[in-house]
């Protein structure tokens, strides 16, 4: 059963990786980031509704404090994915995943910073990894060309990411169902995005190929949202959390493989240091969360 979780967790990952082919598909057609993933949203909270709908009806119920914590999970991850998806048209597919992939760093320091958690020798040394590995691949460090709007857009959906970790935390603490959060997340996400969307020009720009960009629309939502979400819902039932955090890092490697493979872009040596460090530190901080450090690590 282990076997099977883990190869749904490899296929969710392939899919959260494959956002860029749909991104890089939409983007010539005129979509701006906000009206993609204001389809993104409504097409996940469709189909989740749709599933609640036909299979638990009781998912729909959900006290105000969860509606407010799905509410700001919702507006995190609108900001996440426009985020994302601005800086991986403003630089590259591999440099937007890696930034965005910088979230457990800023969760880490919420945590000490808020939460009171130790700030041990395994997580220093997982944020120092992180920022050089940041330098790297964003070209601070190495001499490559620095692309200011994709830096920032990078760095800015990491810490939208980490906010959206942090109250996905706090459901599961208070033990809302996950199906209900992920379902609400969507709702939530696809309203403030549509509200912000230009929903004539969304209109205009799909009449000029209906039926492609429909497809393209529903895929976007359907691979990258939906059947993600269930793969990784199913695979906590019988992984513990943290593995199912480590191995999350296959999702940015499939991103960058797409990237190189499909698309072309070329990685430095700078940048192949990058990602090995912002990775491994990504490793380090699900390690160290997973098992936790004892009073001789603590940094005094």
């Amino acid at each position: 059963m282990k076997r099977k979780s883990l190869l749904y967790i490899v296929i969710a990952c392939v899919f959260w990786g494959s956002s860029c082919i749909f991104v890089n598909a939409l983007a010539p057609f005129g979509f701006t980031s906000v009206q993609m993933v204001s389809m993104r949203g409504l097409v996940a909270a469709l189909g989740m509704s749709a599933y609640s709908v036909f299979a638990n009806r009781k998912l729909f119920k959900a006290s105000l404090k969860e509606i407010i914590l799905f509410a700001c999970s919702g507006l995190s991850m609108f900001g996440t994915a426009s985020c994302y998806y601005i800086s991986m048209q403003a630089s590259s597919v591999s440099m937007a995943v890696m930034l965005m992939y910088t979230a457990p760093i800023f969760v880490m320091i919420y945590s000490v910073l808020f939460f009171k958690e130790r700030l041990t020798k395994m997580k220093l040394a997982a944020l120092i990894g992180m920022l050089v590995g940041c330098c790297f691949v964003s070209g601070v460090l190495g001499g490559t060309k620095i692309n200011t709007l994709g830096i920032v857009t990078g760095l800015a959906s990491g810490i939208f990411y980490s906010a959206y970790n942090i109250f996905t935390k706090i459901q599961m603490r208070n033990r809302s169902n996950p199906i209900s959060a992920s379902m609400y997340c969507f709702i939530f996400m696809s309203i403030v995005a549509l509200g912000a969307a230009d929903l004539p020009s969304l209109v205009t720009l799909t009449a000029q190929n209906p039926g492609v960009i429909i497809l393209l629309f529903v895929g976007l939502g359907v691979c990258v949202c939906l059947l993600p979400y269930f793969l990784y819902t199913l695979a906590l039932k019988d992984l513990p959390a943290g593995t199912a955090s480590a191995l999350g890092i296959l999702e940015p490697m499939a991103a960058t493989v797409f990237s190189v493979v499909l698309y072309g872009e070329k990685l430095s040596f700078y940048s192949v240091c990058g990602i090995i460090l912002i990775l491994g530190s990504v490793l380090l901080l699900s390690r160290s969360d997973a098992h936790g450090m004892d009073s001789g690590d603590l940094i005094d």
